[in-house]
């Protein structure tokens, strides 16, 4: 009888461990600008283009799925990290950084508009990139200088520490219902709270740069290291419940994936950018 429940329970953890979230259709290569070794940053909400940008975050580049065609929005450092784009998809806000006459790095937070092509700088050495792409009035959550998490909620800010105010945060998302703040907690893994901070839920360790798929859920990078070189990285997807899928192994290096649409976009570590329709 005991041995039958403890095979009624390691059969319970492998269905934890490994499920099929999300059924993989179709991967495919997308040729880059020039043949440049690029990573994703960013998808638009409708899953008509990507954001690309280069190893260290330095440019920015809108590239049409429907046509293949690359435009260079921006040369500038820092422009690739975090960017934000509006829920309809015209609106880019991104980092310029710049070294000011006293040789200090600063930076500039530029509002990039699709339909006119036009940019403004919108504030001056900030950090927060949520300034005018919520203009509906929506929840919309970033991280400050100290690395917690800030909901910015009616034009004001508030800050959320729900796994202590001595952790570092990163990569926050709200969820598609606008209900839940997806984040990382740097050596401690991913999470899920509420607006408020409360109701916090443990997610899985391997699953860094977490995004939103749908409510249900999240789909991240599980990357292995030496301590000083990466050695491997996989395409991973998890539900709330903690249950996991490999979408894509280690062997390929996969970094950074980003949803939208049915679709899944990542690069690898060799500058490749991928295309994944899921259902």
């Amino acid at each position: 009888m005991k041995k039958t429940i403890l095979l009624c329970a390691a059969c319970v953890i492998s269905m934890l461990a490994s499920a099929q979230l999300l059924e993989v259709v179709s991967t495919q290569q997308l040729p880059t600008p020039s043949g440049e070794e690029l990573k994703v940053a960013g998808f638009s909400p409708k899953g008509d283009y990507l954001l690309l940008t280069n190893d260290v975050n330095c440019g920015l580049i809108r590239y049409d799925l429907a046509t293949k065609t690359a435009q260079t929005i921006t040369t500038a450092s820092g422009a690739g990290w975090a960017v934000k784009i509006s829920e309809d998809g015209q609106c880019i806000v991104y980092r310029e950084k710049y070294m000011d006459a006293n040789q200090l790095m600063k930076q500039n937070i530029v509002k990039y508009d699709m339909s006119d092509q036009k940019k403004v700088v919108v504030a001056k050495d900030q950090r927060n990139l949520n300034q005018l792409v919520h203009a509906n009035g929506a929840n919309s959550v970033t991280i400050n200088e100290d690395l917690q998490l800030v909901l910015v909620h009616n034009g004001k800010n508030i800050v959320l520490t729900p796994n202590g105010a001595n952790e570092a945060y990163n990569w926050p998302s709200i969820s598609p219902d606008g209900q839940k703040i997806l984040y990382y907690v740097s050596g401690r893994g991913c999470y899920t709270c509420d607006l408020k901070g409360g109701n916090v839920q443990y997610i899985a360790d391997h699953c860094r740069a977490p995004q939103w798929y749908d409510n249900n859920t999240i789909i991240g990078m599980h990357d292995e290291d030496d301590g000083k070189y990466l050695t491997a990285s996989a395409i991973v997807a998890y539900n709330l419940h903690g249950q996991k899928q490999i979408l894509v192994n280690k062997e390929m290096m996969a970094m950074y994936p980003y949803a939208a649409e049915g679709q899944i976009a990542f690069s690898t570590a060799g500058g490749e950018i991928y295309l994944m329709k899921v259902k």
